[in-house]
Formats: structure tokens, C-alpha cells, sequence
């Protein structure tokens, strides 16, 4: 989809609140400006402040801005730098990915109460399909603002939720909702909401795809949609053009799939100054390992690929993998398996970025965890998950994963002497 900045929120009455909702049971809900509204929820005297949240260094990125930062231009996967020379009186967050975990488990479990058909997008959005739930909370717009204020009075956050036939519709309509909105599109209305919409509201239709579309005189959904679509193959290519043919109908027969689970789990770093130094890219690599284990223990899964990535200084990128023999949650397997992965690459040069990614990911529940021989019978799985237990309550910071993986300088191997 389009960058959000292209869909303005509208004060149409066809598609308001209180718009027919009879035959539009999909509901998207996002929640607003989500990292930053967390933030602000524990630190009260950020309220009503620019706030924004992201890497920190030259080469940062910024994950999430609140709404006062976004009048500034500020947005999601700008370069801090350019973030702050549009709002240096910004406050200026690295992202806490424990407490927004524990977030999005508590907004989606409300979402859940509702219906059981609920297929999580990420940690601050969801598809439901409340056509179940209609005779026991009502029609789908006032189950979507049971939803809000449900939101707002536990987890003392915001969301805004499009309701219509369709997921792709239903996406788009939060989109135009936000912030904290509510829209409904009619089933009738479909077009007459879809068509005056630029082509990059399509998903799909990056910058590029959409300039070469408006080369064609294709500025509108509705342009996209009247076109031939050979014309459309000969910018897009044969399967975008069938696909963006379809949307621009209304036409998306996909349901909600609660099945629906990530296929992996992974975090990256961006070094502020390109290194070479193996203890800092062991650091980095151990930092990282923890910071996935927490997110697959948060999510009640195990992965059983280790991924490691290794962007060079002349932005050349190398991957390397490795199956386990058994399925893991815990850092410490991850973070052997991606040192061992680093080590025998040997890059020889500068490193940008590194990343760990655990991927064939399956839930933990009922899954029986093999003991290599002569291991004990708790160990790295239960000390992580005692650390995510005293993160949950005195924050991440006082756990470092250094100390909790008892990790040594790899330069010791080398020179005994070394204290």
C-alpha cells in the first residue's frame, strides 16, 4: 500500500461512523502511532510533546512518531537525521520491543473477546471478521467502537478501525480513519470510495509503480480500473497488473485467518560508524539474539533456521543459515549458531549492518524439547525466561544479555594473558 499521507482523513457521510455497516463484517483495526503511544503511556510528561521513537545514531531509523511529530514531517523509516533536523525538539526513544510486546498481547486479547477469527498483522494491527459476533455485541460498527473504548480505557492507547466487505477495503478505510477514528465503508459504496483514491492507495503500488502508471495517465483507482489491462502488464508487469485489476474492482476474496503466524522472527543493527573489531560485532550479535528470543518467547513460538546477515561497508549483502537438530526459543542457541555462522564467513572487511533471524518457526505448546546428552534438565530456556519475568517488572535494562548469556571476549582465546 501507498504511503498513508496519501489517503487525507475524509468527512464523506456515505462512509462515516455511522454509515451501513450490514454488509461489511471485516474489521481493521491499527492502532495509532503504536511505539510512541506506549511510550507516552508510561511517561506521562511526554504527553502532548513530539515524540518519536527509532535508532539513535547517524544511520537510525525512526520506527514510530507521534502525531505532534508527524505535523513536523516526520514519519516511519525516515533517517533520524533528516527526523531531526525537521523536529529537533523532538524527544528522541530507542524502541523497547518487551514493553510494546506486552502491549500488543493485551490489545489483541481484547480483540479476541470479540470474535475468535482475529489474524494479527503485526504487533499494532489486526484483521477480524466479526460476522459471528453480531448477535451477541451488534452491528460491526458498534462492535468496532466497543473495540475502541475497550482499547482506550484498559490500555489507555488509541486505534482507528475501518469497517467494510473486504480486508483490502477495510485496511484502507483505518488508514483514512486515523488518527483514533472510526470509518464504514457500505457494501453498495465500494467503488464510490475506492475509485477517487490515488493508485498508490493500492497495495502494491510503490513510488516507481506508481509513477509509471501516472506516465499512462493513470492518476486514480478508478483511472486503474477503466484501463486495459494489457496496458497495465506493459507497466507492472503480467502478475501485478492482473492483481491491481482486481483491487481496483473491490475484488479480494481473502478471509481472516486466525492460523496466520509470522514465517520468522528477526532483528538488524545498523552500526554508526562501519567496524571491523570481532568483540563489537560479538556484542552486537548476542544483543540481537536476545532481542529475538524475547519476541519468540512473546509470541509462543520456537524456529528451528538461525539467519545470520552481514551488510559490507560497500553495501555488498551476504547470508548465511543453519537448520538446528531441535527447535529453539532461546538466545543463547541463537546467538552460538550465529557467531559460529559469522566466524566461518570471515568477511575480512568493514561491517555496515549485521542481523539474526530464526526462521521455520512452529508454536511451543506441546512441542517436546530434546536434551542433548549430558545436559541439564533447566538451563539457558529457564534463566531467559526468569530475565523476561524480572524485565516485565523493573524493565528490560537491568538484564543485559551479556551477563545473562556469560559472554567472553573472543580475543581471550587468543592471548591467555588477556585479564
Amino acid at each position: 500500500m501507498g504511503r498513508s499521507q496519501s489517503l487525507p482523513r475524509g468527512g464523506d457521510p456515505r462512509f462515516g461512523p455511522d454509515a451501513d455497516d450490514s454488509g461489511s463484517p471485516i474489521l481493521h483495526v491499527d492502532m495509532d502511532a503504536f511505539f510512541a503511544a506506549v511510550e507516552v503511556r508510561r511517561r506521562p510528561e511526554l504527553r502532548g510533546r513530539p515524540v518519536i521513537v527509532g535508532g539513535l545514531g547517524p544511520r537510525g531509523v525512526v520506527s514510530s512518531a507521534s502525531y505532534e511529530a508527524r505535523r513536523y514531517g516526520v514519519r516511519s523509516a525516515m533517517p533520524t537525521s533528516q527526523a531531526r533536523a525537521r523536529c529537533p525538539q523532538a524527544v528522541y526513544l530507542a524502541p523497547d520491543f518487551t514493553a510494546y510486546s506486552a502491549a500488543s498481547r493485551a490489545v489483541m486479547q481484547i480483540f479476541r473477546d470479540v470474535t475468535p477469527l482475529v489474524e494479527p498483522l503485526s504487533l499494532d494491527e489486526a484483521f477480524l471478521d466479526v460476522t459471528g459476533a453480531r448477535r451477541l455485541f451488534g452491528s460491526p460498527a458498534t462492535i468496532a467502537r466497543l473495540i475502541r473504548r475497550r482499547v482506550a480505557d484498559e490500555q489507555a492507547l488509541t486505534c482507528s478501525v475501518g469497517v467494510a466487505p473486504s480486508k483490502f477495503v477495510a485496511k484502507l478505510g483505518s488508514t483514512r480513519a486515523k488518527p483514533d477514528g472510526l470509518l464504514v465503508v457500505p457494501h453498495g459504496q465500494v467503488l464510490d470510495f475506492l475509485h477517487p483514491l490515488p493508485v498508490n492507495a493500492l497495495w502494491g503500488v510503490g513510488e516507481r509503480a506508481a509513477e509509471a502508471l501516472r506516465r499512462l495517465g493513470l492518476a486514480t483507482v478508478g483511472d486503474l480500473a477503466e484501463a486495459p489491462v494489457g496496458m497495465l502488464r506493459r507497466a507492472v508487469g503480467a502478475a501485478s497488473a492482473t492483481h491491481l485489476h482486481e483491487l481496483a474492482w473491490g475484488r479480494d476474496p481473502r478471509r481472516v485467518s486466525p492460523e496466520h503466524v509470522d514465517k520468522s522472527i528477526g532483528a538488524e543493527v545498523t552500526f554508526d560508524v562501519d567496524v571491523a573489531d570481532p568483540l563489537e560485532i560479538r556484542r552486537a550479535l548476542l544483543a540481537l539474539s536476545a532481542k529475538v528470543g524475547v519476541r519468540l518467547r512473546g509470541s509462543g513460538q520456537v524456529g528451528r533456521t538461525v539467519a545470520l546477515k552481514v551488510r559490507l561497508a560497500d553495501f555488498r549483502t551476504v547470508s548465511r543459515s543453519r537448520t538446528l537438530d531441535v527447535p529453539t526459543d532461546t538466545a543463547r542457541e541463537m546467538f552460538d549458531t550465529a557467531w559460529a555462522l559469522y566466524t566461518a564467513l570471515d568477511p575480512g572487511e568493514r561491517i555496515r549492518l549485521v542481523g539474526v533471524r530464526m526462521e521455520g518457526l512452529a508454536p511451543a505448546q506441546g512441542l517436546s524439547q530434546q536434551l542433548a546428552l549430558g545436559a541439564p534438565e533447566r538451563g539457558w530456556r529457564e534463566a531467559e525466561a526468569a530475565a523476561d519475568a524480572a524485565a516485565a517488572r523493573f524493565g528490560r535494562s537491568v538484564i543485559g544479555p551479556a551477563s545473562l548469556m556469560g559472554d567472553r571476549d573472543p580475543r581471550r582465546k587468543e592471548n591467555p594473558e588477556h585479564p
